[in-house]
């Protein structure tokens, strides 16, 4: 069938393709089974139900919300994420994205309306209009089919799991999942499943480990190959078939690993992650983090059929991701000191400044803050001193100003556009930043110009200009 656009799929599409088990659409929808209560992906393996028996939902919590239990066989809770919500009001996008970050694990309501600009009375009133429910009661929603996840593919005890899906007892919990799930943890954990084999994946670990799934294509040696050339030493690793890297979530620190899940442990379409936190409260966003930074939640088909009607169909490499870096923060200061220079002397300097700035603990190297840049002397940088007032100030900036929209950062003197839009691409993995100026795109454009005798038009790839500027520079390695 052809793919349509899955935030306004009729009746028949979705039919259709739960009949065919299209992966185009795994997380788009979800099939609720009235004989059985029980709801699944449309890639589910079990017997085909009759389209009489069935509803069909665009969302887990919508599911859960009719009264319907998650299949424990193909597991809802491990579906990529859909964009079930576009093109619904603005703030009500936000106020989801925020509440799926646990920001109401952290605040009130009120709170949440205030960061919003809007009353709580009409926070609740979208959340009905949109989903007949009330914004607690997504969030619980979202925090349980976490917390399922959790219980299928972590060796973590159950207290662990309650406290980081952002319940504050093991009892509420246990209460929760059982109320809503109509399952209690522990059946969850002596289910057998076919997705996850914690002890294979990744060999010789004893860490916590994790499935995430994405929608194929994916090519992993793309983003592993582009890591590679770019990767900072002591926080970065790349290997073979991983990346490694260690991060800071807000007062939390850790490491992760990520690399394809093993077809024999029986996970199909799936990343094994690896990793250690010193605070599991932020696990929830620890996994947000990696979802955004390797692009899993990209539907490809959709993107490469719209860019393959596009001048750049000639160099389009099949399965080409956004590899994104961990923050906004660190894609400037990437973007600073490669300025005009090539990709071989960025990394250097890059090395010197993340060895000389960034913070040890326990032998571990982390990224430099920007509090820490903008005290000390960056004269150890061998570059233009007018690059490193430009370090300094943004330095400087970020220290206060953490959370800006990077557009914001063209008032600093030293950065321009390409900086800008090097943030939003990266450090914030926005789809449809077309760097139309990079250099290197500047030759790829020429080259498809003088071929087809036709001029470009950066318009033509939109909304889906990030992934036209990594099929250029792809085209160029």
């Amino acid at each position: 069938m052809a793919i349509a656009d899955f935030s306004q799929l009729t009746r028949q599409q979705c039919q259709s393709a739960r009949i065919s088990r299209d992966v185009r659409f795994d997380g788009h929808f979800f099939v609720a089974v009235k004989t059985t209560g029980i709801f699944c992906r449309p890639i589910c393996p079990a017997t085909t139900p009759k389209e009489e028996n069935v509803e069909y939902f665009n969302n887990h919590a919508l599911a859960l919300n009719a009264g319907y239990r998650p299949c424990l066989r193909c597991r809802p809770d491990s579906a990529p994420g859909s964009w079930a919500w576009k093109g619904v009001e603005t703030t009500f996008q936000r106020a989801i994205k925020l509440i799926e970050q646990g920001e109401l694990q952290q605040t009130n309501l009120v709170e949440l309306a205030g960061r919003l600009g809007i009353s709580d009375r009409y926070l609740r009133q979208l959340f009905q209009q949109y989903l007949g429910m009330s914004p607690k009661q997504y969030a619980q929603y979202k925090q349980l089919m976490f917390a399922k996840q959790l219980l299928h593919t972590s060796s973590m005890s159950v207290a662990q799991i309650a406290i980081a899906s952002g319940f504050n007892s093991v009892r509420r919990f246990n209460d929760a999942f059982q109320k809503v799930l109509k399952l209690t943890p522990l059946a969850i954990r002596k289910e057998p499943t076919d997705t996850v084999n914690q002890k294979s994946d990744i060999e010789g670990s004893s860490n916590q480990q994790l499935m995430l799934a994405y929608r194929p294509p994916f090519s992993w040696q793309h983003l592993l190959d582009f890591y590679r050339l770019r990767a900072i030493e002591g926080i970065e690793e790349v290997g073979d078939n991983y990346y490694r890297r260690t991060f800071s979530l807000g007062n939390a620190k850790g490491w992760f690993k990520a690399q394809l899940a093993k077809s024999s442990s029986g996970a199909r379409n799936c990343l094994a992650i690896e990793f250690e936190l010193d605070d599991i409260t932020q696990l929830k966003n620890l996994v947000g983090q990696i979802r955004r930074l390797f692009d899993l939640d990209a539907d490809i088909a959709v993107i490469e059929q719209h860019l393959s009607r596009t001048a750049i169909k000639p160099i389009l490499s099949q399965g080409t991701r956004i590899p994104g870096v961990w923050n906004t923060w660190e894609a400037g200061i990437r973007a600073i000191l490669g300025q005009q220079i090539s990709v071989k002397a960025a990394i250097t300097q890059l090395n010197r400044f993340a060895l000389e700035l960034g913070h040890r603990e326990n032998g571990v190297l982390y990224f430099p803050t920007p509090q820490t840049v903008a005290r000390q002397s960056l004269e150890f940088l061998k570059m233009p001193q007018s690059r490193k007032d430009t370090v300094k100030r943004f330095a400087e900036y970020m220290s206060d100003n953490f959370d800006a929209d990077p557009q914001q950062w063209l008032a600093l003197k030293g950065i321009g556009p390409w900086t800008v839009s090097y943030a939003r691409l990266r450090g914030l993995s926005q789809p449809n930043c077309f760097l139309a100026t990079d250099l290197v795109i500047k030759k790829v454009v020429a080259a498809i110009e003088n071929s087809s005798n036709e001029l470009f038009d950066p318009e033509s790839v939109s909304p889906w200009g990030s992934y036209a500027t990594f099929n250029c520079w792809n085209s160029q390695s």
